[in-house]
């Protein structure tokens, strides 16, 4: 890899599951952040202490830095009960303190899917607001993701949730394959709406209105090129994060392997290559 004016991460999980052969993979590329989702088929939270000791250490000895934890924070349905989720919050910020990042990738919630999502505005909002409270006084700042079938999956309200709990350590990070697969334009449509608060890039594409048809950077209908210089005229470097789910996408992670996160590696590069050449 060449230098980029774009960080380039990834979620190194999608290599496969073991940290040796993420690791190897990432360092092949010359990628030296991850995304941290999961280790060995283990959730990051639900690593123990002792893991969490290990990995860091290895880690430590690879140069690798923690972009951000990949929590699935909010994946679960807004008609479940709130406390235990928001306990389990709690170990978030925990592991992110001990890999020394202080970002935290997060959700807005399933809604049933015969429900207006508006009917849900006001209890996604009160616990997104006791979350961004916590990560205020823990001094992390909460990445809200446009997963599809989640209240946030708009660009509208995506923007609502921004605007209204108006935090700086509540921001965006801005997926192009998701507002795909849900029949929107990720440029410049809803590029436009949210580019203020893009504090990370997530790194697949895909094909307009379609679910399952996810791409290498710049071979679906994403627009990536475009999406990386209009972020860089803003002055945004990063993070870009690979999360290619070229073989499988599934509601809490995805993989593509070896071979496939190097070709996604490969198509990014192409992607951020063809931006530089702009700017010189």
């Amino acid at each position: 890899m060449t230098d980029h004016r774009f960080g380039v991460s990834g979620f190194a999980d999608e290599i496969g599951p073991d940290l040796d052969e993420q690791l190897d993979v990432l360092e092949s590329l010359g990628i030296s952040r991850l995304d941290l989702r999961s280790v060995g088929e283990t959730n990051v939270l639900d690593l123990s202490d002792q893991q969490v000791s290990r990995v860091r250490s290895e880690l430590d000895e690879r140069g690798i830095q923690v972009t951000s934890i990949g929590s699935p924070i909010g994946k679960i349905a807004i008609t479940d009960e709130f406390e235990p989720h928001l306990e389990r919050f709690e170990r978030a910020i925990e592991v992110a303190d001990a890999f020394d990042t202080d970002r935290i990738r997060l959700f807005s919630y399933y809604v049933p899917e015969d429900d207006d999502p508006e009917q849900h505005r006001d209890e996604v909002l009160r616990r997104m607001d006791a979350k961004v409270e916590r990560a205020e006084a823990a001094g992390v700042t909460l990445l809200h993701e446009n997963e599809k079938d989640i209240y946030g999956d708009t660009p509208g309200r995506c923007r609502d949730l921004l605007t209204t709990i108006d935090s700086p350590n509540f921001r965006a990070i801005f997926d192009p394959a998701n507002f795909l697969e849900i029949g929107v334009r990720p440029y410049p449509d809803a590029l436009l709406q949210l580019i203020e608060y893009v504090e990370q890039l997530h790194v697949k594409d895909a094909q307009f209105g379609e679910r399952g048809a996810v791409e290498p950077a710049g071979d679906g209908d994403g627009q990536i090129p475009a999406t990386i210089s209009a972020l860089a005229d803003r002055g945004f470097d990063g993070p870009a994060s690979l999360e290619p789910h070229l073989e499988r996408a599934g509601e809490r992670s995805g993989y593509s392997g070896p071979g496939g996160y190097e070709l996604a590696a490969e198509a990014l590069f192409e992607c951020l290559d063809s931006v530089d050449a702009t700017y010189e």
